[in-house]
C-alpha cells in the first residue's frame, strides 16, 4: 500500500477500509485454518470408532485397524453415551459391535498410554480404567441384544467390550487370551467374573498361563457363543441388519442358523479336552505355590510346559489373580469390577506394570525384571494391600 501521506485526503478512508477487509480476511483464513486443523484432529480422534445407525440396529466399529484396534480412553468415552442412548431409544432394536481390518476385533486396552500417564501420576489412568469398567458393566446390564463379531484377536480391553453381551460369536480367526500375568497386571475387565464360571478350572488356567484359545475352541470354552466361518460374517451382519423387529429370539434363530451350517473344524475335539483332567486337580489349590508345586510333582510334558509359562510371569500378577478369581467366583458383577477398580490402582502404583508394558511392548526385550522376583518375596500383606477399598475414589456402578 502508498504511504497515507501521499494519498488524497478523500480517498483515505476507502483504503483504510480496504486494508481493514484484507487483514480481517487474513485474520479469518488463519481462524478457519486453524479450525480446520482442530476439526480434523477431532475427527481423526472420532474416527477410532465408527457409532452409525443401520437398519434396526445400533453398529458399533472399532477402527484402528493398524494398532489391532486397541481401545482407547477416547473410544471408551464414545461408545458408553451412545450405547446408553441406543438402550433408550425405541427405534433401536440391536446393538453389534465388530472391528476392522480383519486381523483383530480389539487387542486389549492402550496400556501403554495408560502406563505413561501413570508413571506421570496423570488422571488418566484412574479414569480409564473407571470408564471401561462402566462400560463393561453398561453391555452386561444392556436391555437390548448385544452382538460381539469376535473375529481375530480377542484380548484384554476386547474381551470387556464383548464377553459381558448376551451373544459373542467366533470364527476360525479368532484368537482369545487374557495375558495380562505377563505384563504385571490381572485379568481385569470382569475377567475376576466370567472365567472362574468357566468348566472346572480352565478359566484358572487361561487367567494364569495367558494361554491362547483359537477359533471354534473359544466357543467350545464357552467364552463364544456361537461359531461362524468368516467368509460368512458380513452376510450374517447384513441377516441382523435386515430383521425387521428383531426380539432376543430372532436374532438367537439367526446366529444359531449360521452357526449349524458352519462345519470348519466342526469335529475337532476341544484342544485342552484330553488335559481337562489335569486342569481341574491341578489348578484347584489356593495357593500359587501350591499350584506349582502340584504341576512339578505331576511332571507331564503338559504340566511342565505350564510351568515354564508361569514362570516368566508377574510373582505379584500371579498371586493377585488367582485370589481374584477365588473371590470373583462368588460375587455379583458389579462387585468384582470394584474389586477389581481397587486392583488397577494399586498396580499402577506398583512397579511390574510398568516394567512389564515395557519389557513386552516398548522396549520388546521380552526380560521384565520383575520385583519381588519370587512368589516367596510376595508376601500376604502385600497382596492384602492390593484388595484394600479407596474409599471415596472406590468405583461406583
Amino acid at each position: 500500500m502508498f504511504p497515507e501521506t501521499m494519498v488524497p485526503t478523500a480517498l483515505r478512508p476507502a483504503i483504510q477500509s480496504e486494508e481493514h477487509i484484507l487483514r480481517f480476511n487474513s485474520f479469518r483464513r488463519t481462524h478457519i485454518i486453524l479450525q480446520h486443523l482442530a476439526m480434523s484432529k477431532h475427527t481423526n480422534a472420532a474416527e477410532e470408532v465408527l457409532l452409525e445407525r443401520k437398519g434396526c440396529a445400533g453398529v458399533i466399529t472399532l477402527n484402528r485397524p493398524k494398532l489391532l484396534n486397541t481401545l482407547t480412553f477416547n473410544m471408551v468415552r464414545q461408545i458408553y453415551p451412545q450405547l446408553k442412548k441406543w438402550e433408550q431409544d425405541p427405534e433401536t432394536l440391536l446393538i453389534i459391535i465388530k472391528g476392522t481390518g480383519g486381523k483383530a476385533f480389539c487387542a486389549g486396552g492402550d496400556v501403554r498410554a495408560v502406563s505413561e500417564a501413570g508413571k506421570a501420576n496423570k488422571k488418566l489412568s484412574q479414569d480409564f480404567f473407571r470408564d471401561e469398567y462402566i462400560l463393561n458393566n453398561a453391555i452386561a446390564s444392556c436391555r437390548k441384544p448385544y452382538v460381539a463379531l469376535i473375529h481375530g484377536i480377542t484380548m484384554g480391553g476386547g474381551v470387556g467390550v464383548s464377553v459381558h453381551g448376551q451373544f459373542r460369536v467366533a470364527t476360525e480367526k479368532t484368537v482369545f487370551a487374557m495375558p495380562e500375568t505377563a505384563i504385571g497386571l490381572f485379568p481385569d475387565v470382569g475377567g475376576g467374573y466370567f472365567l472362574p464360571r468357566l468348566q472346572g478350572k480352565l478359566g484358572y488356567f487361561l487367567a494364569l498361563t495367558g494361554f491362547k484359545l483359537k477359533g471354534r475352541d473359544v466357543h467350545k470354552a464357552g467364552i463364544a457363543t456361537h461359531f461362524v466361518d468368516s467368509e460368512k460374517l458380513d452376510t450374517l451382519e447384513e441377516d441382523l441388519l435386515a430383521l425387521k423387529s428383531p426380539s432376543k429370539e430372532n436374532i438367537a434363530d439367526v446366529l444359531e442358523t449360521y452357526h449349524a451350517k458352519s462345519k470348519i473344524d466342526q469335529d475337532k475335539p476341544f484342544i485342552l479336552e484330553e488335559h481337562m483332567d489335569k486342569i481341574n486337580s491341578l489348578f484347584s489349590a489356593n495357593t500359587m505355590e501350591q499350584i506349582i508345586e502340584n504341576l512339578q510333582q505331576d511332571g507331564s510334558s503338559f504340566a511342565v510346559e505350564q510351568l515354564k509359562m508361569i514362570n516368566k510371569m508377574s510373582p505379584t500378577s500371579l498371586k493377585i489373580t488367582l485370589r481374584q478369581l477365588i473371590e470373583g467366583s462368588s460375587k455379583t458383577l458389579q462387585e468384582v469390577l470394584t474389586m477389581e477398580y481397587r486392583l488397577s490402582q494399586a498396580c499402577m502404583g506398583g512397579h511390574d506394570f510398568h516394567e512389564g508394558v515395557r519389557a513386552v511392548l516398548i522396549d520388546k526385550d521380552q526380560s521384565p525384571k520383575w520385583k519381588p522376583a519370587d512368589l516367596k518375596e510376595v508376601t500376604d500383606e502385600d497382596v492384602n494391600n492390593y484388595f484394600k477399598s479407596l474409599g471415596s475414589n472406590d468405583l461406583k456402578l
